[in-house]
């Protein structure tokens, strides 16, 4: 798909597909990543005693979609009440147009970074103009599982309010084991000699991200494209 010619990036939403590796960790409450100010008041880690969930992956948007680059990025899981959400706290890309397009549409903080990613199994890595941020050893996933819906939904700062984007997403699902090294004093640094609970592999993902864009009905309307600023 083309951007329009006021813009870097695809309109909303995003069709995207190729293949992520996921992971879960269990980290105390007091060292989970601060979620932005916008937020307050919105959503709130969702915890387990003293500890929330924190989830990384490494994912590799390929031809086929909208854009295809590369992607680390690291989330905690929040909520609204008690309905679930995900709010991305750290996420590097190696596409300018995915960067701007995510910040402007959706509030997701992208960064640029060098990012490797094996076509099958092999080893990842990530790193900034700061330095080193994570590496891991990826594996290629066995067999081939049924495909699986997701659906969920994203909540972010835009335009400092709380807005959030639905997610809609089918893959094959399988568990995997991925071995992580986070640079100890890197931007992750929170999650450095740790161990994830789990891991798995989303292979040939197709993921629908954001929803069409509203014409406004009058000038008081203040949807963003993409998102809605109204309750995550």
């Amino acid at each position: 798909m083309e951007a329009s010619s006021s813009m870097s990036y695809p309109p909303s939403p995003w069709s995207l597909r190729g293949r992520m590796h996921v992971s879960v960790w269990a980290v105390p409450v007091a060292g989970l990543p601060a979620l932005p100010p916008e937020l307050a008041g919105a959503v709130r880690p969702l915890r387990l005693g003293r500890r929330g969930l924190v989830g990384t992956a490494w994912v590799d948007y390929r031809p086929g979609g909208d854009l295809s680059y590369r992607e680390l990025l690291c989330a905690v899981l929040t909520r609204a009440g008690w309905r679930p959400r995900v709010t991305i706290t750290h996420i590097w890309v190696d596409s300018v147009a995915s960067r701007d397009g995510g910040r402007a549409l959706w509030g997701i903080p992208k960064d640029l970074a060098e990012l490797t990613l094996p076509p099958a199994a092999g080893t990842a890595r990530a790193s900034s103009a700061e330095g080193p941020i994570a590496w891991a050893t990826l594996p290629r996933g066995d067999g081939r599982p049924p495909r699986l819906p997701a659906v969920f939904r994203v909540a972010q700062a835009l335009a400092g309010r709380a807005c959030t984007t639905p997610i809609r997403s089918t893959a094959r699902y399988a568990p995997a084991r991925v071995t992580w090294t986070v640079a100890p004093d890197g931007p992750l640094r929170f999650l450095a000699g740790r161990r994830p609970l789990l891991s798995f592999v989303a292979g040939d993902f197709r993921m629908r991200f954001g929803t069409a864009e509203r014409q406004p009905s009058s000038p008081a309307t203040t949807d963003h494209p993409g998102s809605r600023h109204d309750r995550p």
